[in-house]
């Protein structure tokens, strides 16, 4: 059984977010599925396999960290969308079937690919007692993510403050379903990137996740509203750090990125 590794939201190898990639028959049971998402240890490992032709999709998709399945997974998407398409396994626009309706995938000639994710819906919310202490930063607003994100949005004072946390993890982990999007206005725009990120979901059991799509479904109508642009990129900064072209489209969400694969191999277990 093959099995890839493909780096999303990056141009170049090392860098963003990796993510594992199994083309299946059919799903086998969920135990096996999460052993293999373990196993791989990587922020997410996607697995999918194609559907009867005819339906509102084309292939049956699903993501597991190695501690949970998620309902929702950007990187990996885009991931098995680049195998999909450099392997010839599918041409075209392809549609997924996931626990968050149908997402589509979109390649263009020149190697990126655009995801169409259902945008999250913001609701502000007092800032939570003890967040400050367990971020190492006071936030000046919060946001709730809805159900599919399951994040807890917080803006921070600038980008410097941003790129210098060092959370409590454990104490993060109270404050979200899934975890905790840190935010700020780029300081300089001219560097490519109008916002910059961090995300940190330790109840999914990824202490800081590299470059995060799903992330950005209420990051770009955060930053939409405030900087009065429908499109914008997103500079997820972490070791790896990787970035995200946002295009709000009312209630969806378009998130352009590339991806590399980076090992091809075969999975030895039956």
């Amino acid at each position: 059984m093959r099995i890839r590794i493909v780096d999303a939201f990056t141009d170049r190898p090392f860098a963003g977010n990796p993510a594992g990639v199994l083309l299946l028959d059919a799903f086998p049971d969920d135990d096996w599925l999460q052993n293999v998402a373990l196993e791989v240890n990587h922020a997410e490992t996607a697995f999918a396999h194609r559907l009867p032709e005819g339906g509102e999709a084309d292939w049956a998709l699903r993501w597991f960290t190695p501690a949970t399945e998620v309902a929702m997974c950007g990187h990996a998407t885009l991931a098995t969308a680049h195998v999909l398409h450099t392997t010839g396994a599918h041409e075209g626009p392809v549609r997924f079937a996931t626990r968050s309706g149908v997402l589509v995938a979109t390649p263009d000639a020149d190697g990126w690919i655009t995801l169409d994710f259902p945008t999250a819906p913001l609701t502000p919310v007092e800032i939570p007692a003890g967040i400050a202490e367990a971020l190492g930063a006071e936030p000046r607003v919060a946001f709730d993510t809805g159900p599919n994100v399951g994040d807890l949005i917080v803006e921070l004072a600038d980008e410097k403050t941003v790129l210098g946390l060092s959370p409590d993890h454990k104490a993060l982990g109270v404050h979200s379903a899934r975890g905790i999007i840190a935010t700020a206005r780029a300081q300089d725009p001219s560097r490519g990137y109008d916002f910059v990120s961090r995300c940190f979901f330790p109840n999914v059991g990824i202490d800081e996740d590299p470059v995060t799509g799903s992330a950005h479904t209420a990051l770009a109508p955060f930053w939409s509203g405030r900087l009065d642009r429908a499109d914008l990129t997103g500079l997820q900064a972490s070791r790896r750090s990787g970035l995200v072209r946002t295009g709000l489209r009312g209630d969806r969400t378009l998130l352009t990125g590339r991806a590399v694969s980076v090992i091809d191999g075969e999975l030895l277990t039956p």
